[in-house]
């Protein structure tokens, strides 16, 4: 065998040795890629509806609202190999990104899936105060712990299930407000809360430690707005997670308690956070969720306002930027694009 013949077989047996290393190797990122999409104002698989209102009058509508998902592979319980890693770099539809972006490295990947399990519930009883309000229909709010965390101040004193009724003396009927008492005081002050249980009312003196960063004065608790519905609203999403989805399902409850059609048949698609004030916020893989919707069908998607930016180099032909920064606005907005009437915020 000649050297040169020698030295290619070599080189041969070196690539395909580093393929398969490269194929099993595990790495610490996440692929990113569009995740299904769903209709709030449709059914799911079996044919259920995926908002259910009893207890009030209303209101068809044939067109499409839909909340986009992503899906990941990878992760701390199944890291992806290094080729598929590569693959998604190369691949426009899929984004690549470090570990600790979803799961962070202090939080196991089960506690990460219960997390956005939480945000999810927490997202729908915004989507349904934030609708509600925007209709004029009273909702009334408290605060309860969801959470009590171990080795804090707040353990073996308050409970998850706990009601927070004032801090300092000072009521408080949102986590908003607590959570700008809170930031009132310095780390070693001592906080005074007012809680009931079982129906009764109780006092703690708490003294505050610093929270992870170092840079607030914190308790331990994790605490959630609950709102009193007067009628009953119920969101079936399946496993779906995450905070995503809540202007769209208040969309959808404003369509379905109001005569008329919302969409006017058109296919709308988009995502958000909604907070019970009906204000949207950014989310997460933005450009995936686009996709998903134009594959879907979508011609109009609604946008977050901080990730226009990132949407707007990422859209796909034939999909519509409609900027989205309170639920009022973009209700607004909707209606302007059924009558060509007043402006339509975009991405621009």
């Amino acid at each position: 065998m000649s050297r040169r013949a020698a030295t290619l077989t070599v080189a041969s047996v070196i690539v395909l040795l580093l393929a398969v290393v490269g194929s099993v190797m595990p790495v610490p990122y996440v692929a990113l890629t569009p995740g299904p999409t769903k209709n709030t104002l449709g059914t799911d698989d079996d044919g259920r509806p995926l908002i259910t209102i009893d207890g009030r009058k209303t209101y068809p509508d044939e067109g499409h609202l839909n909340f986009t998902t992503v899906t990941y592979r990878g992760g701390p319980g199944g890291r992806i190999d290094l080729f598929t890693a590569l693959t998604g770099w190369l691949d426009g539809d899929t984004a690549v990104v470090p570990e600790e972006t979803i799961f962070p490295k202090d939080e196991s990947q089960k506690q990460v899936e219960q997390e956005n399990t939480r945000q999810m519930q927490n997202s729908q009883q915004s989507a349904e105060a934030a609708a509600l309000r925007e209709l004029g229909i009273d909702v009334a709010t408290r605060v309860v712990i969801e959470d009590v965390q171990k080795d804090r101040p707040a353990d073996g004193v308050l409970k998850p299930g706990d009601e927070i009724t004032a801090v300092d003396g000072t009521k408080a009927t949102s986590v908003t407000q607590i959570v700008d008492a809170m930031s009132a005081h310095d780390i070693g002050d001592t906080v005074n809360v007012t809680y009931k249980r079982a129906g009764k009312e109780h006092e703690a003196a708490l003294k505050t430690v610093a929270d992870p960063t170092g840079e607030r004065a914190v308790v331990g608790i994790v605490l959630a707005d609950q709102f009193k519905i007067p009628f009953k609203i119920d969101i079936s999403v399946g496993d779906i997670g995450g905070p995503s989805a809540g202007l769209m399902f208040s969309l959808a409850i404003v369509d379905r308690l109001t005569p008329g059609s919302l969409t006017q048949g058109k296919f709308i698609a988009g995502t958000g956070t909604i907070t019970p004030d009906g204000e949207v916020g950014a989310i997460g893989g933005i450009q995936q969720k686009m996709i998903a919707a134009r594959e879907a069908g979508a011609t109009i998607f609604l946008t977050p306002a901080d990730n226009c930016p990132d949407a707007r180099t990422a859209r796909p032909d034939g999909l519509r930027l409609v900027r989205a920064d309170t639920l009022h606005g973009t209700i607004q907005a909707i209606n302007a694009i059924n009558t060509g009437k007043g402006d339509v915020p975009g991405c621009e």
